[in-house]
């Protein structure tokens, strides 16, 4: 059964559940996105990812700055629609907004709730050091992520994946379940668990001084930490290549079996491709790096060009 569907969504992650909706046949009468925003060297502006795959597919989009006038409300419900889907949309829905669909919002979310609600569930999962997370549909409420949770998986964290592998895999695996989710919604058969009152977490807004790297602690929390900003913003530390401090990102590490006998930020090895970094307890591998206005490159070739030395200090 098709079912007529307000999309709301931003970014990139939320594009694979629009095109999973449009290809199961549900009629999307309307896209709601975050306004163009200025980027790049030239400060232009540019469309979010929901707002040109929502053109590309021929989709009405709106573009409100605020849901919150009551012109803006009875909009909203003019379009008539049976549910709305929202995915990493951006702006909080009012009560008006959450009501005016026949079955309410469905809201696709990347944790596994009560755990991670907020902005960055995804990154604060592996800098956390979570062995497992996953995508959940849940019924919206007023509240932060508080609603009943309808569908869910669940999706184990390696050791070695970082934020990016595991934002487009949940983000591919969050279309299907969403699809699902409707799929049972339309035949009267989507169920609703309230969600546990111990265990919650909140993963608030990445900032930007959180992404230094801090040397001084275990290994493990700098590993997790490293993993879970990348590749965006990117954990970053300051080393002296050329007789200049420079910044430079850290894109992918692994635990080292060095055993450090110096300072924590101390460099233990720079031979080849193994780039070693002593921690306040263990040590880091940096396997690719990236300096400014450069392109992401391995350990080795790194090595090449900023030509560091054992023991050179790393801050």
């Amino acid at each position: 059964m098709s079912l007529r569907i307000v999309f709301m969504g931003t970014p990139e992650f939320s594009v694979p559940t629009l095109m999973e909706i449009v290809g199961q046949g549900h009629d999307v009468v309307a896209c709601y996105t975050q306004p163009p925003r200025k980027a790049g060297r030239g400060m232009e502006e540019r469309k979010s990812a929901v707002h040109q795959a929502a053109e590309t597919l021929g989709i009405e989009v709106r573009t409100p700055a605020s849901l919150k006038s009551a012109e803006e409300q009875a909009r909203f419900a003019e379009l008539n629609a049976d549910v709305a889907v929202v995915v990493a949309y951006g702006l909080l829905l009012p009560q008006a907004v959450l009501d005016a669909p026949k079955n309410g919002c469905l809201n696709l979310h990347a944790s596994l709730l009560p755990r991670w609600r907020g902005a960055a569930p995804i990154n604060r999962a592996i800098m956390a050091g979570d062995r497992e997370t996953g995508v959940e549909v849940m019924r919206m409420e007023v509240g932060l992520d508080t609603g009943p949770v309808c569908m869910a998986e669940r999706v184990a964290i390696d050791d070695a994946m970082m934020a990016g592998e595991l934002h487009d895999r949940l983000s591919t695996l969050g279309g299907d379940l969403m699809v699902r989710a409707l799929a049972a919604l339309a035949r009267g058969g989507l169920t609703e668990t309230p969600q546990a009152e111990e265990g919650v977490t909140y993963a608030r807004k990445l900032a930007k001084s959180e992404t230094r790297i801090d040397w001084t602690q275990a290994a493990r929390a700098v590993h997790d930490h490293i993993r879970g900003l990348s590749p965006f913003p990117g954990a970053w530390c300051e080393m002296e290549i050329g007789g200049a401090r420079e910044r430079v990102k850290i894109l992918r590490s692994a635990l080292a079996d060095d055993t450090p006998t110096t300072g924590p930020g101390t460099l233990l090895d720079a031979e080849g491709d193994r780039l070693v970094v002593a921690c306040g307890e263990g040590a880091v591998r940096l396997l690719q790096l990236q300096r400014a206005g450069r392109k992401p490159m391995a350990a080795d070739a790194f090595l090449r060009g900023a030509q560091l030395r054992v023991g050179d200090e790393i801050a």
